[in-house]
């Protein structure tokens, strides 16, 4: 073969490779052109004419938490959490059956206080909500310290522990429509001593069936308590298909990792995303100050 075959064939792979990434930056930019329009309708348009109420992120809140804006498509950042999603949507997603149950819910933890759970579980929503044929349902299952919406700069009162609590509440009414097309948010609400319980309830176990098996085609991200922190977050864990434990490089020790998932031994597919970490793992520029290019999955056997 001569060397401008070779090189044609390389120039082939290297395209076909980066088919995700280019549809993801188009998705990216129809998401900021549609955002455009729905800012710019006019006042004329009556309520029942326009769509349903949008809440606008707050994009300089974002910003300054360090997190995926709308013009950071070709970041650092946007490319690490391709990676880590990459293998979170094969597992949700995939063509026959893989034979893990509810695996479109996705539960991002983290051992104590603090790693970086929180951020990993916005940007993941965020980067699939850049996919064109996914929806994201971002949940705050962090109850008793809600953060996300306060993070994206939404008003929030009503959430997950109201519609647990309440039967007169539907689930309407307790989601969040943000302008980010595609992805919804369904904030903690309530405060409730009882939190833990309600999580255990069958209420929860049923919503996490229908959340699971009536939006096939919706990746549901669960914000958890620390598993070491609160009970909350083992009780989720035996209600999704995939988990993700969030360590923080060169601070959180190694037994309190083990300790973390020896609590999670029931679950199927245990992810890691290592964070804050100023180390490549085999390509310079992925995990460089934030080190979330590191995905690792296990199988445990029932």
């Amino acid at each position: 073969m001569s060397i401008i075959e070779k090189a044609l064939n390389k120039a082939l792979e290297l395209e076909q490779s980066s088919t995700h990434e280019k549809a993801e930056r188009a998705q990216f930019s129809k998401m900021t052109a549609e955002i455009e329009v729905s800012l710019s309708m006019p006042e004329s348009v009556s309520k029942s004419e326009a769509a349903p109420k949008l809440h606008a992120i707050d994009w300089n809140l974002v910003k300054a938490k360090g997190m995926l804006t709308l013009d950071a498509a070709n970041s650092q950042l946007a490319e690490e959490y391709r990676l880590i999603k990459r293998p979170l949507l094969m597992n949700a997603f995939p063509e026959g059956d893989n034979g893990i149950e509810r695996a479109n819910l996705i539960l991002i933890t983290s051992s104590v206080p603090g790693e970086g759970k929180t951020f990993t579980a916005i940007n993941l929503a965020l980067s699939i909500a850049m996919e064109r044929d996914r929806t994201v349902l971002l949940i705050d299952a962090d109850v008793a310290k809600p953060s996300i919406a306060d993070v994206l700069g939404i008003p929030a009162k009503k959430g997950l522990i109201d519609l647990l609590q309440d039967k007169s509440i539907s689930f309407s009414d307790v989601l969040i429509k943000t302008d980010i097309p595609n992805l919804t948010l369904l904030p903690a609400g309530s405060l409730d001593r009882h939190s833990t319980e309600l999580l255990a309830s069958d209420a929860m176990k049923r919503l996490a069936n229908e959340l699971s098996a009536r939006y096939p085609d919706r990746a549901v991200i669960f914000d958890s308590p620390p598993l070491l922190a609160a009970s909350q977050g083992a009780v989720l864990a035996t209600l999704v298909g995939q988990v993700v434990l969030v360590v923080e490089s060169d601070v959180t020790p190694q037994y309190v990792v083990q300790e973390s998932i020896s609590k999670l031994e029931s679950c199927e597919v245990v992810g890691c995303v290592l964070n804050k970490t100023k180390k490549g793992f085999g390509f310079k520029y992925y995990g460089y100050g934030y080190g979330y290019g590191v995905y690792g999955q296990q199988r445990t056997e029932s």
